[in-house]
């Protein structure tokens, strides 16, 4: 279960880096063109930061083992921009892209679950 969950927690982190990478970076004009429903530029940094700040928060804290706790909450985080996603996806009418931002809310849910209830961090003495 540990493996799963690494490969899971890798998988989010490159996601969730790319993703909030990418509304960092690109210009609020680029990214509004492509958008069915345009969302306010300050909502889109935003978001890039949580992102960011979840990618890192889904793989440091366990890997450092300091603060663990903090993996499972930052994955619980994603969950609920993945719900976002999920919805703002539907409200935009594109039915065929709705299930690749569910997968992945499931994916960090996953995580969120594995690393809080099936693998809690070990206590040092």
């Amino acid at each position: 279960m540990n493996m799963a969950l690494w490969i899971a927690q890798a998988l989010l982190a490159a996601i969730f880096l790319f993703a909030g990478g990418m509304k960092l970076v690109v210009p609020i004009e680029e990214m509004t063109k492509q958008m069915p429903i345009p969302l306010p530029d300050w909502f889109l940094r935003f978001t890039g930061i949580v992102e960011v700040f979840g990618a890192i928060g889904v793989i440091l804290p366990w890997l450092l083992r300091m603060r663990p706790a903090l993996t499972p909450l930052a994955a619980a985080g994603l969950v609920i921009v993945m719900i976002g996603a999920t919805v703002y996806t539907l409200a935009a009418g594109d039915f065929a892209s709705a299930p690749i931002p569910l997968v992945v809310g499931i994916l960090a849910a996953f995580v969120a679950y594995g690393r809080w209830r099936l693998t809690p961090p070990s206590t040092r003495s």
